[in-house]
């Protein structure tokens, strides 16, 4: 069977990266289904969506680098065969403990393909802008698609608990079978030792010299903007429903769909810009439509959650695009598993850790205490990212611009002539 063209390939890759987020997220409506069903209470329902988290984190800390040793397609099929059994589990699932080994697989396999996803879109990249492009858009689309279709299916389709994993199953075994003509972009370097591979699966982030001031510098703003996202997708169902008092399933998901689309369309029309031109406009906006969020709730106005929802997306599309801009740029081919896989680390854990702190506090000091500190929080570490982000160019700035880089350029002139 002949390979697909790079072009045709690239699109097909890019489908997997929507398709996975897309699962990650489907079954956050189906939640207070679960829970009415099976009557468990909150503490419960954060553990479910803890050990996805936590499953998510150890694939991601163990295998994560993987690809860049035995080649991105085998671990790419065997992410997906895991996602098609985890759909399996959602299928059948009839109790908790099913529910929970659900998730946990799926968050095993999200952990091993997330990394090599990003590093296999960035390989076969017709042009850099459309590589960024699909970077920042495909988790926002994907996250965005899932909690709206599923939210619509659990709401208006028959069998809610079953037919979105249904979808989603017969999905992945199409994308299997197709990983079959997309070509290896990285060739297999293999171990060199049994100690080289113990050291390489140990669990562990890593990130290479050359690369670590850059990615350290953009931490804040992977925390800051998927700290954003884990707030959405913890607590904004809780908010719509009890806050604004929606009890459609089909609706509360369109109004978390809001914010993730939003980031979508954002992320198609700044990725031509520049980091720095991301940078400026993405943290004013994240901040600006976090505020009017947070002013929808102690208000209870649904129309400036809503238009709050929709400029903080804007804003949070932007400011992660200036992140992976960096950090790909700065990255060597044969590194990018690794450093797309610790990005995903410090994104995951910034999405999980202060939600499900969130849940365990709502409680005991009630929603709308809990989203004000959460507001805060994201605040606080948005502005770190602004400053740092500012710092490292004025750094790259001087850097460019120093007696030595100059003599570099003359040296480097004749031979370029």
């Amino acid at each position: 069977m002949a390979p697909l063209h790079p072009h045709r390939a690239f699109w097909l890759i890019a489908a997997t990266y929507v398709m996975v987020l897309f699962a990650s997220a489907a079954p956050s409506p189906l939640y207070p289904v679960y829970q009415e069903l099976w009557g468990f209470s909150a503490l419960t329902l954060t553990l479910v969506f803890a050990v996805y988290v936590v499953t998510m984190l150890l694939s991601l800390l163990t295998v994560g680098s993987l690809s860049d040793h035995i080649g991105r397609r085998p671990v790419l099929a065997v992410a997906l065969a895991l996602l098609i059994g985890s759909m399996i589990l959602f299928v059948v699932a009839g109790d908790v403990g099913t529910l929970l080994a659900a998730r946990a697989l799926q968050g095993l396999a999200t952990g091993a393909a997330m990394g090599t996803l990003t590093a296999t879109t960035v390989d076969l990249q017709p042009t850099a802008r459309l590589g960024s492009t699909i970077i920042g858009a495909a988790p926002a689309f994907g996250l965005a698609t899932g909690v709206g279709v599923a939210g619509l299916l659990v709401e208006y389709a028959p069998a809610p608990r079953v037919l979105v994993y249904e979808i989603i199953l017969g999905l992945f075994a199409a994308l299997l079978i197709a990983l079959l003509v997309v070509p290896e972009t990285r060739d297999a370097a293999g171990f060199r030792s049994r100690r080289h591979l113990a050291a390489t699966i140990a669990p562990r982030a890593r990130v290479p010299r050359e690369v670590r001031g850059v990615f350290l510098a953009a931490v804040p703003t992977l925390i800051a903007t998927w700290s954003l996202g884990g707030l959405y997708l913890s607590l904004g169902s809780s908010v719509v429903a009890k806050v604004f008092g929606v009890a459609n399933h089909g609706w509360a998901g369109l109004i978390l769909f809001s914010f993730f689309a939003s980031a979508t369309v954002t992320s198609l029309f700044v990725t031509v810009r520049t980091a720095a031109a991301k940078q400026a406009y993405g943290y004013p906006t994240l901040a600006l439509g976090v505020l009017l969020s947070l002013s929808g709730v102690l208000a209870e106005s649904l129309p400036l959650y809503i238009l709050g929802s929709i400029v903080a997306g804007s804003g949070w599309a932007a400011t992660f695009l200036s992140a992976m801009d960096t950090i790909t740029a700065a990255t060597p081919q044969a590194q990018r598993g690794q450093v797309f896989s610790s990005v995903f680390v410090a994104s995951y854990l910034a999405f999980s850790v202060p939600a499900v702190i969130a849940g365990v506090v709502v409680p005991h000091i009630g929603l709308r205490a809990t989203v004000i500190g959460y507001v805060g929080y994201v605040l606080v570490v948005a502005v770190i990212g602004a400053v740092l982000a500012v710092a490292t160019r004025r750094a790259a700035a001087r850097a460019a611009t120093s007696p030595s880089a100059r003599v570099e350029d003359r040296e480097a002139a004749p031979a370029d002539r």
